[in-house]
């Protein structure tokens, strides 16, 4: 059972249980914070078929950020809401696969604290050193778990939501020809931010023209939005990021394309329009009036959609030939200026 109060987990299992009938659902892991012990699911919707493509859907890495499990949580309940009546997505769902895991770090959330009950920071987690200079603790530390960015002990396995993860991208992702990955975060300016690998390097990806051009089809689809594209490494660069790891083991086979991206939230808007929530550790990350959340939620509901489209027609928007390395050009004069690494 779960400990009363944990809203989201409530909210989860409410969706497994109302969606039965379409949803795949299990227990990937079991994590323990005090006495308490966590299930963390994985949720699946859409075609099973090997040779189709995916879309992951990740939330609460940070558990003091949970305005990102909350995203998550709302389009799933969304898709689960228009089964019942929508054939348009049934038909859809025939040829793309779904995953869900909106509660990578329910012990981080349970406790209100960046980290797991470890003192880890799961995004830090990954066997992945920078070759470059990163910033002092923000860029990970093997200090102390008693301060913030631990990476965990040098050499020790990576914790067991981060194997958690690694598992069903690998099974449900990276084994297909083409997928997608988002995961939800919140804190980081006043801008919402779409991040694309990588955070351990500032070298372009391997994939730099894919990136651009379904940057350039949400551009056309959606022209009045507000996001902001760009690399991590344009902000900062760190060692042991989960989905630098995952794209790198991604590139090892050759023909298969993986996207992992990175909705990064901008919660100082939030407190820049209510100033009282630098008063509370939560009011950082999250909007804490609740008509802010409900625009927060809906805004970002067409994006995530847009990417379930994305992924189901990934062959009409993919560059090749001579289009695609005049995509990676243009990435290159707009992300990177103009650098030929």
């Amino acid at each position: 059972m779960y400990p009363s109060g944990f809203t989201e987990q409530d909210e989860l299992e409410r969706i497994i249980e109302e969606g039965a009938a379409h949803l795949g659902a299990q227990t990937v892991c079991e994590v323990t914070s005090g006495e308490r012990r966590f299930p963390i699911y994985a949720v699946t919707l859409g075609n099973p078929g090997a040779k189709l493509p995916a879309v992951g859907f990740f939330g609460g890495f940070h558990g003091l950020e949970r305005i990102g499990a909350e995203v998550v949580l709302d389009y799933l309940r969304s898709l689960v809401a228009r089964l019942r009546w929508d054939s348009l997505l049934h038909k859809q769902l025939e040829s793309v696969r779904l995953v869900f895991m909106p509660l990578v770090n329910p012990g981080g959330i349970w406790r209100g604290t960046r980290a797991n009950p470890n003192g880890v920071d799961l995004m830090r987690n990954a066997p992945l050193e920078s070759a470059e200079r990163v910033p002092f603790m923000i860029g990970g530390q093997r200090i102390s778990a008693g301060l913030p960015w631990y990476r965990g002990a040098l050499n020790a396995p990576m914790e067991a939501e981060s194997q958690a993860v690694c598992r069903v991208v690998e099974e449900e992702l990276l084994a297909r020809e083409f997928s997608l990955a988002v995961d939800c975060h919140s804190g980081f300016g006043i801008r919402d931010r779409i991040w694309f690998p990588y955070a351990h390097t500032a070298l372009p990806i391997e994939h730099l023209a894919e990136i651009h051009s379904l940057k350039s089809i949400y551009d056309e689809t959606y022209a009045n939005h507000n996001y902001l594209f760009e690399p991590q490494s344009r902000q900062y660069l760190a060692h042991g990021d989960l989905w630098d790891y995952l794209y790198l083991r991604a590139t090892a086979s050759p023909g298969r394309i993986f996207l992992p991206l990175t909705l990064e939230m901008g919660s100082w808007l939030w407190v820049k329009k209510n100033p009282r929530q630098l008063f509370s550790r939560h009011g950082i990350f999250n909007p804490l009036i609740e008509h802010r959340q409900q625009r927060v939620l809906r805004r970002h509901l067409s994006w995530l959609d847009f990417l379930t489209r994305a992924a189901s027609g990934y062959r009409r928007w993919l560059p090749t030939g001579t289009e695609r390395e005049q995509r990676r050009e243009a990435a290159l004069a707009l992300w990177y200026r103009g650098t030929r690494a």
